[in-house]
């Protein structure tokens, strides 16, 4: 095979040395299963480097590719022993995308290319089928009409009608009425010259790089240039699963996508071609049929997938092509399933000894373990479903019914949640789903291109919901029972059930697999830094135990104020100006406050519990000015008024009024309230050391830690510790024992970052709450920058990152950076960890990994991913540091 070092052409032969990257996914795919020699078509790889250079040149082939293919199609002539574009028995082509990244569905596809008005007798002649050839023909002409000229294909459908295989005259006048839009849109004939149709799919392939199905797919999947730097272009001998009775195309899985378990998964379509399968415009036979019906098919079909495991050592997705009873294996790649599947096959593949556990935890997505805390309909919702599909992405999904992309789109936008609904999802819809909470399709099986996006994605779908009919006219789909599903109806989907239902469904999380605990155990000897969660009640602590933490990083405790009858003593308690009314509320709310810290405290029991005293602004706890105005000037007006309630409301907007702040957020909160109020931080200090005192007593060992938020000067957590230390003392003395209780500041304002020696010494630990950090570092609001300007930042590469979502390592990172060392220049051993929102992203971990602090806190249903990260963050450190000490 000639190979040239500017545009280099690969056999399947010679590119086993060669990277995915040069040779895309399914080239490299292709090289590996011809060294396994397994039945792969003959067939070449134009690199993704020619993708680069067609770009480059403005959408032009680069000069003298052509000349190097036709001398490839010269040796795959040599190596089939058919020759391209013969009237009589011609040799045809398939062209098809292949990035390094899986992009499966979104870039184009053309079978069949090499035959024209002469040769498509001679096909059928040899074939002894004139429905065959024409149908292939029809097929040839219909993708490279759409690919080339860019058509959507409801226009050619609405054009040229839905084709009946067996009826010849049909489909001659498909290929008549798709090869006259070709002329109305081009000004000339349909191309006859095979070489001249395998340029114009070369090319169409090529500029289905940039196509908005294929730009929208990256974008959402975060997939950078310097990952994918284009498609390579896969040229293969065809193989007709059209071609009667015992032919086929399929699509098989080595393990189930769905659940993980090791055994074939998929589908397949009898005298079909494979975009008719993956399309998801007919319904398949499911895969466990085969054994039955084709029994020969099924033995070597197994066979190669216990083979592709054992070689390529991860779970497999094959798309194979079945000609008169001979198998063939067109594709096989890293099979893309849901994040259940993914872990049980991950630790299974350990146990069969074909992986060690560093690359099980390494091959897990840590975000895509939120698919396993998925909703699921409740059992004991006993609510009839109105259809039944099948299952095809599990998990639970409530919105409203959407049939239209752009109004799907548009919907979403402004915060809708959606469910789309559609007759079938083409491959080149499916960058659709980024803005749905759901699919619901009413054609299709479970193996398309399109419900293989939606799996990755973790977007349930329901497929093949064959009892809904669509009336096009009045945009509704109408069930076969009385019920009738409107445009901007709710409804729920259940995706691992099939069961659609109309209104909205109770739901209930995932069950964590014995699989999934079984890995973040080896994660957890991996990892190199604490897990805790964020729990503000006893119902999240117990979560956060469940899920793997190691203790509790953050309790807010104002949030135990939510309840009405404690948030109204605590507004009086803020609203009277006479100490002694403020102390004896506190009582009261002292009492409420001290049941629940016992409840959390023996949840953990001797795992730390850090409890937050009261941080929130007073203004979140106080009635608005302007409802009291109105609810005085009602009183007022009322004939025979209540006088003394007037006063009452007067003195209560005069007291509103004092308080009222210009920057709540940079006002009056946290340390500064227990300064200016030293009896609300006594109380709820007094709260937790009697609740740690009572569990003593009881013989339940406990580890309660007390923070301070907001500090920026060491002066005000010298004024607190003095209050904890007197407190703590008094409480001692009550129970007569000694209490284990640190004492420690919230790292979130910039200032305090500077002065972190000198706040170490005065803690036993520090926090930093990159929340408030990254809102006083950047200057301005979570709520409103991510409301206004955020996305237009992030679309204009102002800002590569949502700061409040992955930390923000120039500015940010590096206040954290030099308050962790100020902390470490000390000598004294002070914990530091962090407890904002950037705990359960993977990004942020690895960063605070590296950073060496001893803890991350995040949101209980996040401990899973937080774990996994930082197993992760260990794994790539260890790695890297024994390349280093080999180079």
């Amino acid at each position: 095979m000639h190979k040239s070092l500017l545009m280099p052409i690969y056999s399947f032969e010679r590119g086993v040395n060669e990277s995915s990257r040069l040779l895309g996914l399914k080239g490299k795919g292709l090289v590996q299963m011809s060294a396994m020699k397994l039945p792969v078509p003959q067939g070449f790889i134009i690199t993704t480097e020619v993708c680069e250079k067609f770009f480059e040149a403005g959408l032009r082939l680069p000069d003298g590719l052509m000349s190097e293919v036709k001398m490839a199609i010269k040796e795959l002539e040599v190596q089939v022993g058919l020759k391209y574009g013969d009237p009589n028995d011609p040799l045809l082509v398939s062209v098809r995308s292949g990035s390094s990244i899986s992009m499966p569905g979104v870039m184009a596809t053309i079978l069949n290319v090499g035959l024209n008005q002469e040769n498509v007798v001679g096909l059928a002649s040899k074939k002894k089928s004139k429905s065959f050839a024409w149908d292939c023909y029809r097929r040839f002409v219909h993708m490279l009409t759409q690919s080339v000229l860019d058509l959507d294909e409801t226009v050619l459908l609405k054009v040229c009608g839905e084709p009946k295989v067996q009826d010849v005259n049909g489909l001659q006048n498909i290929v008549q009425s798709l090869k006259e839009v070709w002329k109305i849109k081009t000004g000339k004939a349909f191309p006859e010259d095979p070489y001249k149709q395998l340029e114009l799919s070369i090319n169409a392939v090529l500029k289905s790089w940039s196509s908005k199905q294929a730009t929208d797919y990256r974008k959402f999947s975060g997939i950078p240039p310097e990952m994918a730097n284009g498609t390579a272009v896969i040229i293969m001998r065809m193989v007709f699963g059209n071609l009667g009775s015992t032919s086929m195309s399929g699509i098989a899985f080595t393990r189930s996508p769905e659940s993980g378990e090791k055994k074939l998964y998929g589908e397949y379509l009898i005298n079909s071609q494979g975009e008719e399968l993956v399309s998801g415009r007919s319904i398949p036979c499911s895969i466990e049929k085969l054994a039955s019906e084709f029994p020969k098919v099924e033995t070597r079909l197994r066979d190669i997938a216990k083979t592709l495991e054992e070689q390529l050592k991860q779970p497999q997705q094959i798309e194979f092509t079945v000609e008169e009873n001979d198998l063939y294996i067109l594709q096989t790649r890293p099979a893309e399933m849901s994040a259940v599947a993914t872990v049980k096959s991950s630790v299974d593949l350990c146990h069969e000894g074909l992986i060690d556990k560093t690359t099980a935890i390494s091959r897990i997505d840590p975000v895509a373990l939120e698919q396993m805390i998925y909703p699921s309909i409740e059992q004991e919702a006993h609510v009839k479903p109105i259809a039944l599909g099948i299952g095809a992405s599990p998990g639970s999904a409530c919105g409203i019914a959407v049939f239209d992309l752009m109004r799907a789109k548009e919907m979403a936008g402004v915060g809708e949640q959606i469910i789309l609904v559609r007759d079938e999802v083409r491959p080149e819809d499916a960058y659709a789903f980024i803005f749905s909470a759901g699919v619901l399709t009413l054609r299709g099986g479970k193996t398309s291109h399109a419900i293989v996006v939606a799996r990755g994605m973790g977007k349930p779908c329901v497929v093949g919901c064959s009892q809904i009919f669509r009336d096009l006219e009045g945009q509704n789909h109408s069930f076969r029972s009385q019920y009738v599903i409107k445009e901007g109806q709710k409804i729920t989907i259940d995706g691992t059930t099939g069961k659609v239902y109309l209104g909205e469904i109770r739901s209930t999380s995932s069950k964590i697999t014995k699989e999934l605990m079984e890995l973040l155990q080896w994660a957890n000897n991996e990892k190199n830094i604490e897990i805790r969660g964020n729990a503000d009640n006893p119902d999240d602590a117990a979560l956060a135990k469940r899920y793997g933490a190691q203790g509790i990083g953050l309790c807010r405790t104002e949030t135990m104020f939510a309840e009405q009858d404690m948030g109204n003593t605590f507004k009086k308690m803020i609203l009277t100006d006479d100490i002694n009314e403020r102390k004896l509320m506190l009582l009261e709310l002292n009492i409420h406050q001290k049941s629940v810290f016992l409840n959390i405290l023996r949840q953990m029991q001797n795992l730390p519990v850090a409890l937050r005293l009261l941080d929130a602004p007073l203004h979140e706890f106080l009635p608005r000015e302007e409802d009291l105005i109105s609810e005085i000037e009602g009183i007022m007006s009322r004939p025979g008024s209540d006088i003394q309630v007037g006063h009452e409301k007067k003195l209560e907007l005069q007291r509103v009024r004092e308080l009222k702040e210009s920057n709540p957020m940079l006002g009056h909160r946290g340390v500064r309230v227990g300064i200016s109020y030293p009896e609300i931080y006594e109380s709820q200090i007094n709260a937790i050391c009697e609740a740690a005192a009572e569990l003593k007593q009881n013989g339940i060992a406990v580890h309660p830690q007390i923070l301070v938020p907001q500090v920026s000067m060491i002066q005000e957590l010298k004024a607190i510790k003095g209050i904890f230390e007197n407190v703590k003392k008094t409480v001692e003395s009550k129970y007569k024992l000694r209490l284990n209780i640190e004492f420690g500041s919230m790292i979130e304002v910039v200032r305090s970052c500077l002065i972190a020696d000198k706040i170490s010494t005065c803690v036993d630990f520090i926090s930093f709450g990159t929340n408030d950090l990254t809102q006083a570092t950047f200057s301005f609001s979570r709520e409103d920058a991510e409301s206004k300007f955020l996305a237009a930042y992030i679309n204009q590469k102002i800002i590569s990152i949502n700061p409040f979502q992955t930390i923000d390592g120039e500015g940010v990172g590096m206040l954290m950076k030099l308050a962790t060392m100020y902390t470490r220049q000390t000598g004294k051993r002070v914990k530091i960890g962090i407890c904002g929102e950037h705990g359960g992203d993977p990004a942020s971990i690895d960063f605070f990994s590296e950073l060496g602090l001893d803890y991350i806190s995040t949101s209980p249903r996040r401990i899973p991913i937080a774990i996994l990260s930082a197993a992760q963050s260990s794994i790539r450190k260890r790695l890297s540091s024994t390349v280093n000490s080999i180079t």
